[in-house]
């Protein structure tokens, strides 16, 4: 698919762009899906509101907020609120390539991150951090003191100066590994966690809707993937779903069954997280 033009070319580093482009249409039909727990919609709603009513704002002298910080395990929805965002604002996303971003020669990570933002501020867009502890990782705790604390400093300055009609939004699954100085530069901090019995529930109708299946499947689906991330959920049921196809026959518990021992969700691997994180940044 051929996506929508920028106003203004992305900037490129390594010979590849920083960042991906999704137009708000795009924006639209990736959450399609999406089950937000209700303190995170009501977070998301007020944001929203807030941003609509940008001028009363503007003359009662009260800043508007602009920054927002998902923390929580993979697969929890992050990135999807980000899309959400996007789509609601009417705004192009502008997903930031960290393999792009991060640079083995000294300065030239701080650089592209300050190059990214200067596109944003000029470009209305959300521009979003995904993997975030990766560039904003704290200071007193890494083997690249100053070369990291080099890309911290350009961050701190680029979040002061963020301003216009663009929205930043950053995402981890490692908060405790973020610079406390970062931390407080985002007015707006949402928690993510493991869809509980209702969200569930909610996000396997969301994904089965019309498809055609015996009566105890969804029931039985929401026991099965007790403790699966959504992004699991769908991972599974979309693979029970290719079965029942194949067999020319309603979606039925043996396929869920089926599907969850052959995809195999596993706990999220916290130290895995931090060496994956680490490898990028060397």
């Amino acid at each position: 698919m051929t996506k929508a033009k920028p106003n203004a070319r992305i900037p490129r580093a390594k010979g590849i762009d920083t960042a991906t482009y999704y137009t708000p249409k795009e924006c639209t039909r990736k959450v399609r899906r999406i089950v937000l727990p209700p303190d995170n919609r009501r977070i998301v709603d007020e944001f929203l509101t807030i941003l609509a009513m940008k001028e009363k704002f503007e003359a009662y002298d009260v800043p508007i907020p602009n920054k927002l910080v998902m923390f929580g395990p993979p697969g929890t929805g992050k990135t999807l609120t980000a899309y959400y965002l996007a789509a609601r604002l009417e705004l192009p996303l502008v997903l930031v390539r960290l393999d792009a971003i991060i640079h083995s020669h000294l300065g030239e990570t701080a650089s592209n991150v300050r190059k990214i933002f200067e596109y944003a501020k000029a470009s209305p867009c959300v521009l979003f951090l995904d993997e975030f502890d990766a560039i904003a990782r704290t200071r007193d705790n890494n083997d690249e003191v100053k070369e990291m604390s080099r890309v911290v400093n350009t961050l701190l300055q680029c979040l002061d100066e963020f301003d216009g009609d663009s929205v930043c939004a950053a995402a981890t699954n490692l908060e405790t590994e973020l610079d406390t100085a970062i931390w407080r530069r985002f007015d707006t901090k949402m928690v993510y966690t493991m869809p509980c019995a209702e969200a569930r529930d909610a996000y396997i109708d969301l994904m089965l809707r019309d498809f055609a299946r015996e009566p105890e499947v969804r029931e039985q689906a929401a026991k099965r993937m007790e403790g699966c991330s959504y992004a699991d959920m769908e991972q599974i049921l979309l693979k029970a779903m290719r079965k029942a196809i194949i067999q020319e026959r309603p979606l039925a518990v043996d396929h869920i069954d089926e599907a969850y021992a052959e995809y195999r969700p596993r706990p999220m691997d916290r130290a895995g997280e931090r060496d994956k994180i680490g490898q990028l940044t060397r």
